[in-house]
């Protein structure tokens, strides 16, 4: 297989680079290859590359893989190299490629960051002036619609282990807001939230997993439309700070996605006139901000 591929580069203009046998590159370009190692010398998975040119634009991007290696194929050039990985410090370096060439990198060791200092145990709320819970959704199919929530609250019990910490938040659903009137009302009926019959969203969670440097995973019952759902947020932990008055403050952003049909929201009769409303997936984001409470 390997003989008749060789034999015919000529044809494609592709030919095997002289620094990794077999590997075919165009003769204009070059390959640019490194392993990215932790202090300890073993491998970073999944580590984040993207090689950018000159002029600061990206050329190639991806993730090293399971031995924490990474090889592209760029034009000849200068370029920059960086790399980035939960918990490390982030890596950037030159690299010249040469036509035909192999530049490699060598080992590319990260090293640790220590995490964020965590809210001291105790009860903290959320702070609602610089808190919001957004939404993004398809609309008819085709653009984004951008909305939010603009009123809730919500409580975090802080336990002497993060990972056995609870919270609760509570949103009120009338407070939909998408910057249209006509279409907050629909969303408020019968047809999407019916907040007559259902006036609250709840989110209850007593798990908190820990998937490394200020990476959590919080998981919990998400109560929406009468119906409860076991819900993942994908949550960057930003640390303390203090407001204006000198109180202390965490912070974090979550992220997480929705299926409608998860919580009953078919729409039945929009479809059936073949309208698609509300794509099937939404997106939540969240930036959150807590406070000591009292």
């Amino acid at each position: 297989m390997f003989g008749r591929w060789l034999g015919n580069k000529a044809k494609s203009g592709i030919e095997p680079s002289s620094a990794v046998a077999g590997l075919p590159v165009p003769r204009t370009a070059g390959l640019v290859s490194c392993r990215v190692v932790n202090p300890l010398s073993e491998p970073v998975r999944q580590a984040e590359f993207v090689v950018t040119d000159t002029a600061g634009c990206k050329v190639v991007g991806g993730e090293t893989d399971l031995f924490g290696s990474l090889v592209a194929t760029v034009p000849a050039g200068d370029y920059r190299v960086a790399v980035t990985a939960e918990g490390f410090t982030p890596f950037h370096g030159p690299v010249a490629v040469a036509e035909s060439g192999h530049a490699s990198l060598g080992d590319v060791v990260l090293q640790v960051v220590q995490p964020p200092q965590l809210p001291d145990p105790g009860d903290w709320e959320i702070e609602p002036m610089h808190s919001q819970i957004g939404f993004t959704a398809r609309h008819i199919g085709m653009a984004r619609i951008h909305g939010r929530f603009n009123s809730f609250a919500g409580a975090v019990r802080i336990a002497d282990r993060m990972e056995d910490s609870a919270m609760h938040v509570i949103i009120d659903a009338s407070s939909i807001d998408t910057n249209v009137r006509m279409r907050d009302d629909h969303l408020r009926s019968g047809d999407f939230l019916d907040v007559d019959r259902y006036p609250t969203l709840e989110f209850y969670s007593e798990r908190f997993v820990h998937r490394g440097g200020s990476r959590w995973g919080v998981s919990g019952a998400l109560t929406l439309h009468g119906v409860s759902r076991t819900v993942m947020l994908d949550t960057q932990y930003l640390g303390l700070g203090n407001g204006l008055e000198g109180e202390t403050r965490a912070a974090c952003r979550a992220t997480t996605e929705l299926h409608r049909q998860d919580f009953t929201l078919t729409w039945q009769t929009m479809l059936a006139r073949g309208i698609a409303v509300v794509g099937s997936s939404i997106e939540i984001d969240m930036d959150i901000q807590i406070v000591p409470k009292g």
